[in-house]
């Protein structure tokens, strides 16, 4: 049986997903799980949860838990990281509150922009230290990465790393979920080719039996049914032709066109939701003391026992249908989506899949420069991971894209190189700040910005 090991198993939720993959496959139902986190009661928690869902599937795991990455990752041959560098205090905070003093406003900030820059640069330095201790315990673990900035880290990764590296997002197979629905097709009748880079690929081909079903996706346009939280994907779609993967949240603050200090008529337009991550992290913290009580003595709730205390706590509604939702799935684990589980067994068995994954651009698209990490889809089986090319993607996609692979490469260079320099450069070339700030008021806040980070960040020169 494989040796999996979870880095930031402290997740629950996402880790407890991942494990009802793992073991829904009879194959993989007695695999060795080490759970790994620096936080020893989220640890405690999601070993709880590991053992309540191997127990609802009826699989025989044998469960590890250690607050040492070194004898979690040693002997590994899957190492799954779902790590946040410096968490949402102080680092996210940071990456919202200081831009925020300069008028510079975001809704997510893990990918591009100042705030994904900033993540980039002090989450970097640990996946590389996680690398050599792979290097050195599990020099042949695949290694699937889910931490933001994808294509940044993949990236870093790639250029200072020989460690097998797949970066996994599920952002393809969701907005194609989404897209059937707003469409009227079923997604299992849909065959879809999607290309780009993380968070800005888009469907080159999406189609039933041949047929091309980009006239309905203009159809939800013209007949006014766009969704109210969608509105940014289908204006990009009505000017450039094709539809990106990514939510309009997120795509919204990779490009200078949507969030504008002096047009709140454009956020109110486009429903722009500013803050949307801060929102996101307060509401899970607030939640998260008595969904942790649930989890670990459920015998002691029932749902409407759970649903009143909720509401006593005075928890946001959304926290509060997760917390529900994850109390209802503790017993009644589905399929979660994912691509981990289905990669892990692919390469056990050698039952080929093809899945959507982050990889190094080694002759797989011609008008991206060769090294950067793009999305593309990739084919495993017991030969491993084989990407596909695509070759070159529409003109004006590429462009769009090539704006954001600037900023990756320049907050790259900076993690690797230790060089100040190119952060500035990093932060000059991004869409949004650049759309925003002038060039003083960006070399002061990448200033600011290092300087509140403290020892998150190495020491640039």
């Amino acid at each position: 049986m494989p040796k999996i090991t979870f880095i930031g198993a402290g997740s629950t939720v996402f880790a407890k997903n991942l494990l009802g993959d793992i073991f829904g496959f009879p194959e993989l139902a007695n695999s060795r799980i080490v759970l790994h986190d620096i936080d020893e009661a989220r640890l405690h928690t999601s070993e709880l949860v590991a053992q309540r869902v191997a127990q609802a599937l009826g699989a025989h795991p044998a469960i590890e838990v250690t607050t040492d990455r070194r004898a979690a990752l040693d002997g590994a041959d899957y190492a799954i990281c779902m790590i946040q560098v410096a968490g949402y205090k102080p680092g996210t905070m940071i990456d919202f509150e200081i831009p925020k003093q300069y008028g510079l406003r975001q809704t997510i900030a893990d990918t591009l922009g100042i705030g994904g820059i900033l993540r980039g640069l002090r989450t970097i330095p640990v996946l590389l230290e996680m690398c050599r201790d792979m290097e050195a315990l599990c020099p042949d673990v695949t290694f699937l990465n889910y931490v933001n900035p994808m294509a940044m880290n993949c990236w870093a990764i790639s250029r200072a790393s020989k460690i097998k590296t797949i970066g996994l997002c599920h952002s393809v197979q969701g907005t194609a979920r989404e897209l059937a629905h707003d469409i009227g097709v079923p997604i299992g009748e849909i065959n879809y080719l999607s290309a780009g880079i993380n968070h800005m690929a888009f469907y080159l081909k999406f189609e039933r039996n041949g047929e091309d079903l980009t006239p309905r996706i203009r159809q939800v346009i013209e007949e006014g049914r766009v969704p109210d939280w969608n509105r940014v994907r289908y204006e990009m779609f009505r000017r450039l032709g094709y539809f990106v993967t990514e939510s309009s949240e997120h795509f919204a603050e990779y490009v200078p066109w949507f969030i504008k200090r002096d047009r709140p008529d454009l956020i109110e337009q486009f429903n722009i939701p500013l803050d949307e991550y801060i929102r996101r992290c307060e509401v899970q913290i607030k939640g998260w003391e008595l969904g942790q009580q649930v989890i670990e003595n459920p015998g002691a709730f029932n749902e409407e026992m759970l649903r009143a205390a909720l509401a006593q706590a005075n928890v946001a509604p959304a926290v509060a249908e997760q917390l529900l939702r994850v109390y209802r799935e503790l017993d009644d684990v589905k399929p979660s989506g994912e691509y981990g589980s289905l990669i892990i067994h692919s390469l056990e068995t050698g039952v080929p899949r093809v899945i959507y994954g982050n990889v190094p651009n080694r002759g797989l698209i011609d008008n991206l420069p060769q090294g950067c990490c793009v999305e593309v889809p990739v084919l495993v089986d017991k030969n491993g991971l084989q990407p596909t090319k695509i070759g070159s993607l529409p003109a004006q996609l590429a462009a769009l894209m090539q704006t954001n692979v600037n900023v990756q490469a320049l907050t790259v260079e900076a993690a690797l190189t230790g060089k100040r320099e190119h952060i500035y450069h990093a932060a000059m070339l991004d869409p949004h700040t650049a759309a925003e700030l002038d060039l003083e008021q960006i070399w002061r806040l990448v200033d600011d910005l290092i300087a509140a980070h403290g020892e998150w960040l190495p020491a640039y020169h």
